[in-house]
């Protein structure tokens, strides 16, 4: 099993690396696997040359086959509404899951595009259906990131609810620390992988409002920012202006 503190570097992008090597295994499997189930699960899972920028990890309407683990880079979900318009779906990060809009009709309601030279891992879902039904730790695990997913659902929901645009892009911005710090990498500094026009469409808002934003956040002292590159000066008014309490 890879180490509890990962490494501040790039997540793993070479295929020949494995399950149980992965800096990213404590987030994407569950704890107790044990290394001889690690591999059971090693067995089945696929991996191809890096998706690079721009390229489809699949399609709506694609049948759903896999879901993919994202190892490295960055991933957008984008769905297509019904006067043609594009609209932002999510974000994803390494360690986390894709594809799961595939199980309720067995076809991908959205697309999934890469933001940046991404490395991915395709797990055929019929497969790890069986290997879960020998491996109760992985089942679990399974349902607690479908259970995410739903959850990742209701917060878009509540974050588009809100009033302010101040809110709704400081609310993105703690989403991505909270997430970068869960891969062990740091909370207050990070790299923006979406354009400011993907926020926009994600958030609700025009590209100028999110840029004037961004540029406000920056001379109220709450972040630091040099183009895509964010730092957080002050985590607790951030979460203020979020209008998420500071804990």
């Amino acid at each position: 099993m890879a180490t509890n503190v990962l490494s501040a570097h790039r997540c793993h992008s070479n295929p020949q690396v494995n399950c149980a090597d992965c800096r990213l295994a404590s987030i994407c499997l569950p704890i107790s696997l044990e290394i001889e189930d690690i591999n059971k699960l090693d067995d089945i899972i696929q991996r191809g040359r890096p998706v690079q920028k721009g390229d489809h990890i699949y399609h709506a309407g694609n049948e759903f086959k896999s879901v993919y683990a994202l190892r490295s880079g960055a991933v957008k979900t984008i769905k297509v509404t019904q006067d043609g318009q594009e609209q932002v779906t999510g974000f994803y990060l390494p360690g986390e899951l894709i594809g799961m809009d595939g199980l309720a009709t067995n076809n991908h309601s959205n697309s999934a595009i890469a933001l940046e030279t991404s490395a991915v891992c395709e797990i055929p879902f019929t497969r790890l259906e069986e290997l879960s039904t020998r491996l109760p730790n992985l089942q679990r695990r399974f349902f607690q990131l479908m259970s995410k997913e739903i959850t990742h659902d209701q917060q878009l929901i509540t974050l588009l609810s809100k009033n302010s645009a101040d809110e709704r892009v400081a609310s993105l911005l703690l989403s991505i620390s909270t997430r970068n710090s869960n891969r062990g990498l740091s909370a207050n500094e990070f790299y923006l992988p979406m354009s400011r026009s993907d926020i926009g469409n994600y958030l609700g808002l025009t590209i100028e409002t999110v840029s004037r934003v961004l540029s406000r956040l920056h001379k109220q002292g709450m972040i630091e920012l040099d183009k895509k590159h964010v730092v957080i000066k002050d985590m607790d008014e951030l979460k203020s202006t979020a209008s998420i309490p500071s804990i």
